[in-house]
């Protein structure tokens, strides 16, 4: 039993993060979404290259591509699909697909937005690509909303500023929300309301004064 105290000492950190988030989805496990894209490039081909936005048929936004379905099956198959449909116009064409997948950044960061990035981006990674978090962003409460494949959500929260503990380089998924949420302020959050509060009831204590002197 003395021997396991250390492995399970080390396993704790992985132990605390959500199941569903400790999986590292490699570039072939993964399964795009509507309004994911994938980038192609085509040998020689620059009409047939480009980022492409995922249409909600699970095929790809391109007046040649509209046949391609890539979406919500396995990446290889989707890579097959291509490959099958490029052997239309030349024996053994060589091309390379990425996904790239959908996530959103707000909260307490410099820039807010929607990102599109490869599946085995971190959370971390894609707080950076944000902007990082600004002077009101707290790194320890680094929300994390996740739908899973039966629709239901789940809810985690990451601490980036323990890099020891793994949470920050948990895979993002498709369709993830990563909130960064305000920091904690005295003034802000106790200070001002508590004085706030003071003031209303001294005002009220004037007023029933006034009230009681007529």
């Amino acid at each position: 039993m003395r021997t396991l105290a250390p492995l399970l000492l080390l396993l704790s950190p992985l132990l605390a993060i959500p199941a569903a988030a400790q999986a590292a989805p490699s570039t072939e496990q993964a399964v795009l979404t509507p309004g994911d894209s994938v980038r192609i490039v085509v040998w020689r081909k620059p009409e047939f290259s480009g980022d492409f936005v995922i249409a909600a048929d699970g095929s790809i936004t391109h007046p040649l591509y509209r046949g391609v379905k890539v979406a919500g099956i396995p990446f290889a198959r989707a890579e097959a699909n291509l490959r099958t449909f490029l052997g239309g116009f030349e024996e053994n064409p060589q091309f390379v697909m990425e996904p790239l997948i959908r996530v959103a950044v707000s909260g307490e960061v410099t820039r807010p937005q929607v990102f599109a990035v490869r599946p085995e981006t971190t959370i971390g990674e894609a707080v950076a690509r944000a902007g990082g978090t600004n002077q009101f962003g707290a790194r320890n409460r680094v929300r994390v909303l996740r739908f899973d494949a039966a629709g239901r959500q789940e809810v985690f929260t990451v601490n980036l500023t323990e890099p020891q503990s793994g949470s920050g380089t948990i895979p993002v998924r498709s369709g993830d929300q990563i909130v960064v949420d305000r920091r904690k302020s005295f003034v802000r959050d106790i200070l001002v309301p508590t004085l706030g509060i003071v003031g209303s009831i001294a005002s009220l204590g004037l007023l029933i004064d006034r009230i009681n002197r007529r």
